[in-house]
């Protein structure tokens, strides 16, 4: 049921994220793109780390892809952004929580110290 929740909020995410991007133009096209990849180049932190099994990050990147893996920034930006005028920042939010919403479809979610996937409630 959670997955199903994560899916209907992602694709209203994204189209909202698309639609402002369409709408504005300019920065927010970019702002979309960094919003969908944005987070996952997190991993880049991990470049030169000790290999882990598979599935597993390795240590020093757990820190970084968790909090650009946790809904609580973009939620930010966005009630931050829907009071000051900035689509690109606005779009930005929509876009990486649109992403959050996506990667917990698939599910990847936050990881635990080690690097694992954190069980699921």
């Amino acid at each position: 049921m959670k997955r199903i929740a994560w899916a209907v909020a992602g694709v209203f995410l994204l189209g909202f994220a698309v639609f402002e991007a369409v709408q504005h133009g300019g920065w927010t096209i970019g702002a979309l793109l960094l919003g969908l990849i944005g987070p996952d180049l997190t991993f880049l932190v991990g470049i030169g780390a000790e290999p882990v099994e598979r599935g597993v990050l390795p240590r020093r990147v757990v820190p970084f892809y968790n909090a650009a893996h946790y809904w609580a920034g973009p939620a930010v930006l966005l009630v931050v952004f829907s009071f000051v005028t900035n689509p690109a920042a606005f779009t930005l939010g929509l876009a990486w929580l649109a992403h959050i919403a996506v990667d917990r479809v698939f599910g990847y979610g936050l990881r635990t110290a080690d690097g694992r996937q954190r069980a699921t409630a």
